[in-house]
Formats: structure tokens, sequence, C-alpha cells
């Protein structure tokens, strides 16, 4: 594919990272810093507007994809417009605009077809909507759902004092429609086997139907029914939808926002959500506002270094979780290093996005975890797919990907070594980046 991306940040950047060994891929960006940046990679980099029309009509030929990630949601807007009237391919050429502004968008991902804009992604409101499906699970530090809610991943810490630390993943007596897909040690990701010994500090991958899922959860001993209290440090576009998204649920929020006007209006929003108006690095506040007692607490300040504060300013004063937003991708993990239970980027949503549009017929989902280092890919195979008609252990698998579900006519199974896939199943795959083109070539 050619694919053209205006805006060579961090976004910009990780999806010209991600893409460029595949694709021909063109970068346009103003700052000659950036465009420095993204000249290390093999792309081709062009300094300029990525909203001038001569300089798309330049870029555009024969293009496939036009990723507009700048830091303004107008130039993105309008690029994205630009192009569609420039080129001369209009069904064929695909374009995707980030957007922050909830005036132009109020749901994580939209169609904005009639003025140009086939895909319209905010980062924030995708960012509160995972958030949001992690608070659903005490014990999680990622989840997700694919094949329309049937096939659940979920992503947790094996703390020091839990049970599953020195067992076998066979002792864990797992249902069948639910397995154990990665470990991640330390830096090191291992596709598990029977025989594997859990050790405290890793994170296990688990994939299965949501009641079996749920089987685990009660193994870690997670308890149900009681209400959850969540604070939230920083009520902007993340904080805001965050709580109004889980407001209806079995929590107990409470919001802290140091702007007087923006809390006033947040309460008046949100009438069963307590707003503080304060500063989340205060830690008188925070003692006198019980963050002991909280089940998790949220840092998603506009400040990576202020999220990054709080958030262990409040593991400290005894909040039982921590979560806290980083904007900057080489952050993710040295966040999590120093004690911070889960990093969430916004970044990550949009390469995401981006990345489903560019991996041909066949994809559904993917989703990338543990800071890009793996995926989960939800596959739909046709009747020419390369997988289809033998069993998986005759399919030559690459190391580092394993088949962890399918889900065939509403049926959700672990596939063994005689399982045949069919035309139409749903297939989720656990991969490394580093191998995903060789699993792609399998379905097609």
């Amino acid at each position: 594919m050619k694919i053209v991306i205006i805006g060579a940040g961090e976004v910009g950047y990780h999806i010209a990272k991600a893409l460029y060994q595949a694709n021909d891929v063109i970068v346009i960006d103003q700052n000659e810093e950036a465009c420095h940046r993204a000249d290390e990679l093999d792309v081709q980099v062009m300094q300029g507007n990525g909203a001038n029309v001569s300089i798309l009509s330049k870029a555009l030929e024969n293009a496939d994809l036009l990723a507009a990630v700048t830091g303004s949601d107008e130039v993105n807007i309008v690029a994205c417009m630009a192009a569609k009237l420039v080129s001369k391919d209009k069904d064929r050429l695909k374009t995707v605009a980030r957007v922050s502004n909830p005036d132009y968008i109020d749901k994580p991902v939209a169609k904005r077809t009639k003025i140009g804009i086939d895909t319209m992604i905010c980062p924030e409101l995708t960012l509160a909507s995972e958030i949001a499906e992690i608070l659903s699970i005490p014990y999680a530090i990622g989840a997700e759902y694919f094949a329309d809610g049937k096939v659940e991943m979920m992503e947790f810490a094996v703390s020091d004092s839990s049970q599953l630390v020195g067992k076998e993943l066979q002792e864990l007596n797992l249902a069948n429609c639910c397995i154990v897909s990665a470990l991640f040690r330390e830096s090191e990701v291992i596709i598990p086997h029977g025989k594997d010994k859990i050790q405290k500090n890793d994170h296990m991958v688990v994939i299965g139907k949501p009641a079996a899922i749920k089987e685990v959860r009660d193994m870690l001993g997670e308890k149900t029914g009681k209400r959850s209290k969540v604070m939230i440090i920083g009520g902007g576009i993340v904080g805001f939808y965050l709580a109004k998204v889980i407001s209806n649920g079995e929590f107990d929020i409470k919001v802290i926002e140091t702007n007087r006007e923006r809390s006033e209006q947040i309460a008046e929003e949100l009438p069963g959500v307590l707003v503080l108006n304060g500063d989340g690095t205060d830690i008188n506040l925070l003692k006198e506002e019980g963050v002991a007692d909280m089940d998790v607490v949220i840092a998603v300040t506009n400040s990576d270094e202020k999220n990054l504060l709080c958030a262990l300013l409040a593991k400290q004063l005894g909040g039982k979780k921590v979560i806290a937003r980083s904007d900057r991708s080489d952050y993710v993990s040295l966040f999590e290093m120093v004690g911070v239970d889960s990093a969430v980027s916004p970044r990550q949503a949009t390469v995401s996005e981006i990345l489903k549009l560019t991996f041909g017929k066949g994809i559904e989902s993917v989703t990338t975890i543990e800071g890009e280092k793996a995926e989960i890919i939800e596959y739909i195979p046709s009747k020419k797919s390369k997988i289809v008609g033998k069993p998986l252990k005759n399919v030559k698998f690459p190391p580092g990907s394993i088949v962890s579900m399918v889900v065939r006519k509403g049926n959700t199974v672990v596939p063994r070594g005689e399982y045949v896939i069919e035309e139409g199943d749903r297939v989720v795959v656990f991969a490394l980046q580093s191998v995903h083109s060789e699993v792609e070539n399998l379905f097609h």
C-alpha cells in the first residue's frame, strides 16, 4: 500500500515505524526536527503544510490511505477534505483524521464520509473507553473484546502475594474455552506451555469466553457485588468522558480538577459524581478525600509528569491500583517500572485504528499490547486462505504466534492441533509484532 502520513509527531512517527517495512510511506510535517527524526526510517519525508493542496497533489498519486494526525484538529480535517478533492480515485483513497475537540466528535471512532473523512478518531475518548473496560475488571491492567463480545482478553499483573505464584499453568485447570496466550516477564515475551511456572510481577494475557474469564477473576480472589471507589485526577476530555461512561456502573466516583470553571461544568453535567476543585498533587487533599480507601486512582491530566507524580503519591498513600495517562510512548514502560500499575496512552488508540485499515481483507480488529511488543488480531479467513481446510498442527505458524480462540456459528473454542479452520470462522491470534506479516500471509 501507499500511505501518506501528515504529522510526524509521536503518533505519526509510530504509525510510520509500524508500517514502513511492508508499505510505501510518505511523511509530511512542517517541523524540521520532526522530519529529521522520521528520516531515520526508510520513508519519504516532505517538509511542509500537509493541508497544502500542491503538496498533497504530489504526495497522493496512487495513494491508498491518508492519515492526518497532527496536533491540530482543523489541519487534520482540512487535509482529509482536500485529499478527497485532489485525488483521482476517491473511492480507493481512504482518509483518517485524528480529532480531539468534542465539538467535532462525540464517540471514540466515527464516520464523516459526507465531508471527506472515512474515519475520524478521538484518541482521548478511545483512551477513556479503554480505561472504563479495565475498571470493569478490578485486577486487570488491560481488557479488550473480540468477535462481537464473544471473546474477551484480559491482561493482569501477578502480585507478590498472589496464590498463582509458583504454579504451573497446567495446574490452573482453566475452562476449555479459556487460554493463557502469553506471559510478559520483564523484557521477555513467553508463549507459554503447561509446564511454565508463573512468577511474581508476570503480566498474564488470558483469552476466552467472558464466562470463563469470570472464573479466572474469581481465582484471583476478586470480590463481586461491591461498589468500587474510583478517584479521577484531571477533568479534561479523558477524565470527563471516563466519569460519564462509568457513572452508570457500580462505582463511587470522585473527580479532582484544578480549574474552577471546569469543575463547576462537570458537576452540573454529572450530578451523580463528586467533583472537587483542587490539585491532585496536594497530599493533604488526597488524604482528606480518602485516597487510601480508593480501589482505583486514575491520573489523566494533560501532563505526563503530573500524572506520574499523582499516581505514585496515591500509591504511596494506600491506593490499591493506580492508572496513569502517558502521551509519550517512551514513558509507558518507565511508568510501570517505577510503580504505576497500568500506563495507558491515547497515541496507541490512534495507531491501532490506522493499522487496522492497512492490514487488508479478513482482519476485523487488532489490539497492540505491552507497548507494541505484541498484537491480538481477529481474522475472518476466506475460502482461499492458506490456513483453511487443514489441521492446525500442519500449519506452519511462525514462532511467537498462537491461535488463541475460534468462534464458529456463535460457539467459542480453544483450538487444539487437530482443529480445522473453516471459511468464515472468527480466528483470534496472539502474535509478536515482528511476525505479524508471516501470520497475515497464512490468512491470504
